[in-house]
């Protein structure tokens, strides 16, 4: 191929993944593809042949990826705990008897109303104090506190 549509080839290569690390939210998707395509431009402008340009695409890109990859994992944000996380070990009040068998229950946690049910299957009273052990999908699971 001539050496200008090897360069133009690279410099689409560049900017198609500036423009996929640009849309991914997430970060660092194809930042590495997108600087050994500029690695590779440069051979190219420096009139190497292709299998040397895409050599010089390949390594430039493991090499970035191998040198950034930790250091961006330490950047990126920690995950943001979810409402599980959250809510496990909080005290609860019954505002409905929690009867497993009769599959009926309810707590107020953090003045938001939920169904719950006893942890090992025993009753509990309205207006009994319980601790979340765990959160089954909209259901917490609770035991009694003495």
């Amino acid at each position: 191929m001539a050496v200008t549509t090897m360069i133009i080839i690279w410099a689409v290569a560049f900017v198609f993944f500036v423009i996929v690390e640009i849309a991914n939210g997430a970060g660092l998707l194809s930042i590495w593809f997108a600087l050994g395509s500029l690695a590779a431009m440069f051979c190219a402008i420096a009139k190497l042949p292709f299998v040397a340009q895409f050599a010089v695409f390949v390594v430039t890109s493991i090499v970035f990826l191998l040198a950034t990859r930790p250091l961006a994992k330490k950047v990126q944000k920690a995950a943001v705990p979810t409402n599980f996380e959250l809510d496990v070990g909080k005290s609860a009040t019954v505002i409905e008897d929690i009867d497993n068998d009769s599959h009926r229950g309810r707590v107020k946690l953090d003045g938001t109303d939920w169904a719950a049910v006893s942890a090992d299957g025993s009753s509990i009273k309205k207006g009994a104090l319980v601790s979340v052990v765990e959160v089954s999908g909209a259901k917490l699971i609770v035991t009694e506190k003495n």
